[in-house]
């Protein structure tokens, strides 16, 4: 790199760094806000998981900070009239902006590795962080709201106090499905944690069992076994790495395959036997559920595929907008130029991207090209603003 070259990028790193290091703290108490309300963290666990946080933060932080960075540097830098001065020395524009497009392309990379890397690992310590303080999660929520309801398996245990890990005067009621509640009343009961199997046991003493439609009966003992009230298990292709989603598309596939063929030789049976009637059963509608449920899996994990990259990548198309933008504007006041900016990005690209990621994850379209639609338009927009910068 010539000096100019240098120290420009020089600046484009200190000021970066600088900036995402303010942001990310900014956005540090939305992530640790965010864990806290899901899973009911103490402070002791909110600590241990800030480092986990930060990894899954920057590559969403990284693009708006990049893009306010040009912002700052070009706009300066036109806005004192150096680019002006660089011109008439017979440098092209494009010797002053390489810097900032090398700088994105680079971080583009980084990005990339971060969300097939950092988000996995931070995810799995997250959930190591909460089902080990699980135990005190659970009772703590007790003790402070007297109530625990889980949702996916309509339970819900009420107490009037928790004195170490007895439970004082507990209601178990289980209502699955919306069916009418059966419940369970004592004069105190023990927890225990199976953490191994995610499992709450509780062993209830002295009580009765009230079930709709029959005489309450009473009894001196009773145990329940039931899931941590949490959403451990659940399997989201964003904590996922790329090797894993290929592995699960396959699978996907596969299994799609496999109840296509199931469906066909069943409807060849059925229509060769003239047992048209098991056509329209329920027996006969798993095929097509099952159908469903794969393609509706191999679509989204696709989808999430190919968005991985086409986020990372827009680091660079930030840039590319970004830099001939910054130095067209010529201003000195940066927050002007990445509100000018960034506005039309937040009313155009996120909505572009959100909608193109939902049409691609049922199918509508094809998410190797739909994802990289709202990059797309921002590579349109750089290039007008480029052309402007050059003929100015």
């Amino acid at each position: 790199m010539r000096l100019l070259e240098r120290y420009i990028l020089v600046e484009l790193l200190r000021v970066f760094t600088a900036v995402l290091g303010l942001t990310t703290c900014l956005l540090l108490l939305v992530g640790v806000f965010g864990q806290v309300r899901e899973n009911g963290l103490g402070p002791l666990q909110v600590l241990q998981i800030l480092p986990f946080v930060v990894p899954s933060l920057l590559p969403f932080t990284i693009p708006a900070t990049l893009l306010l960075t040009v912002c700052v540097v070009y706009g300066r830098m036109a806005g004192d009239r150096e680019i002006i001065a660089a011109k008439a020395a017979g440098i092209h524009i494009a010797a002053l902006l390489w810097p900032s497009y090398f700088l994105g392309a680079v971080l583009s990379v980084v990005s990339l590795i971060m969300l097939d890397q950092a988000i996995p690992w931070s995810f799995a310590n997250i959930e190591r962080v909460v089902t080990l303080a699980m135990e005190d999660i659970f009772l703590d929520v007790l003790r402070t709201q007297n109530q625990v309801y889980i949702k996916e398996r309509g339970i819900t245990i009420t107490v009037m106090e928790v004195r170490d890990r007895t439970l004082i005067f507990p209601t178990f009621r289980i209502s699955p499905n919306g069916r009418s509640a059966v419940t369970l009343q004592a004069e105190e009961a023990k927890l225990s944690f199976d953490l191994r199997r995610q499992e709450v046991i509780l062993q209830m003493k002295h009580g009765i069992v009230d079930v709709p439609g029959q005489a309450q009966a009473a009894f001196e003992t009773e145990e329940k076994s039931f899931p941590l009230p949490s959403k451990r298990g659940r399997l989201r292709a964003r904590n996922l790495q790329i090797d894993d989603i290929v592995t699960e598309v396959a699978a996907a596939e596969n299994d799609e395959r496999v109840a296509q063929t199931s469906q066909a030789i069943d409807t060849a049976l059925l229509l060769s036997t003239g047992n048209f009637s098991r056509l329209a059963s329920p027996d006969f509608a798993v095929h097509r559920q099952q159908i469903r449920e794969a393609t509706d899996k191999r679509w989204k994990m696709t989808t999430e595929l190919h968005n991985r990259y086409a986020t990372a990548c827009s680091c660079f198309f930030f840039v590319l907008l970004g830099s001939p933008f910054a130095v067209l504007m010529a201003r000195k006041q940066f927050l002007t130029s990445f509100l000018f900016c960034f506005l039309p990005i937040l009313l155009i690209y996120y909505p572009v991207s959100m909608m193109t990621q939902n049409l691609s994850k049922t199918g509508k379209l094809d998410p190797m090209w739909a994802v990289w639609s709202a990059n797309a338009i921002m590579a349109v927009a750089a290039g007008y603003f480029f052309r402007k910068v050059l003929q100015n």
